[in-house]
């Protein structure tokens, strides 16, 4: 018997980045049935959405199409959703200021949450190996691609024995490049530059790592969210009635164990759903511009 959908919980704003569409490590199938059990009033995507850089792999499954329909869908209904630019979709930064219905693409945001003001970028602005070598950061993207490989085969076999899965990329990740994000002081840099220009709050992506804390210096203090990833941890940052939380889908158990079902992605073809969401696309030019951004 199928079981019946979860009621959709409602959410002020939702901060989503690092899905990596297009890439092998992507949880597209959790995160769609994440979005579908919230109601929120507003998107805000924080870069690396849509992994630009692994287009050449022609690599692109059904699953990740759906995510980018039921945004679009969602944008036909008139939810607000706020696409910022990240490294790995950069190519959309020749595209900013594009406020199509309820959606607008920008390269960073400021905005007046509850009557705060909240500084919100993707982060490889203060990333040292984005600076100095493009070159090397894509290199080590591949390699990334070929560990998730790895660790997926590995937690295949696992499963198999009847052990828990591990995880390479977060292992890697925390002794790489976390090191490199203290090296060039992510969180310090952006909380300084944030108390200097009197924001409350400060929120990142790009660095996989989610976290709500206070940075406190000589000069003030701030309060620093980055909202992780659906590749290694499938997180978010959620907004509801005057609170911040860091949404975990793995910690989420009514969601992650309720088998919903792979089925419905395999149903329509990649034809229909294409054809689908530019019909939503259509719908969503005659709604009208949001106004109350300011970047």
């Amino acid at each position: 018997m199928k079981q019946k959908p979860l009621p959709k919980r409602d959410v002020d704003v939702v901060i989503i980045s690092d899905v990596h569409l297009g890439a092998f490590g992507c949880h597209a199938k959790e995160l769609l049935k994440y979005l579908r059990s919230i109601h929120p009033k507003m998107i805000i995507l924080n870069g690396d959405i849509i992994d630009i850089w692994q287009f050449r792999k022609s690599y692109f499954p059904k699953s990740h199409l759906m995510v980018i329909r039921y945004l679009t869908g969602l944008i036909a209904k008139n939810t607000k959703v706020i696409y910022i630019t990240g490294n790995h979709d950069e190519l959309l930064r020749k595209f900013v200021k594009i406020n199509v219905g309820s959606f607008k693409l920008v390269n960073k945001l400021l905005i007046d949450i509850d009557g705060k003001k909240t500084w919100i970028f993707h982060g490889d602005i203060f990333d040292i190996t984005m600076q100095y070598s493009k070159f090397l950061t894509k290199l080590g993207s591949t390699g990334y691609d070929i560990l998730i490989l790895l660790n997926n085969f590995v937690n295949f076999v696992l499963t198999g024995l009847g052990k828990e899965k591990i995880s390479f990329s977060r292992r890697v990740k925390q002794s790489v490049k976390k090191a490199v994000s203290y090296i060039g002081k992510f969180e310090e840099t952006a909380a300084e530059i944030a108390i200097s220009k009197g924001y409350s709050h400060v929120i990142c992506g790009h660095i996989h790592q989610p976290e709500m804390r206070t940075i406190r210096s000589a000069s003030g203090e701030v309060m620093y969210l980055n909202s992780g990833d659906w590749v290694e941890n499938l997180t978010s940052l959620e907004y509801h009635q005057g609170n911040w939380r860091i949404y975990s889908y793995r910690d989420d158990m009514g969601l992650s164990d309720n088998p919903d079902s792979a089925d419905q992605f395999e149903s329509p073809s990649q034809k229909e759903i294409f054809t689908n969401l530019l019909e939503e696309f259509k719908l969503s030019k005659t709604d009208h511009h949001i106004g109350f951004f300011s970047n």
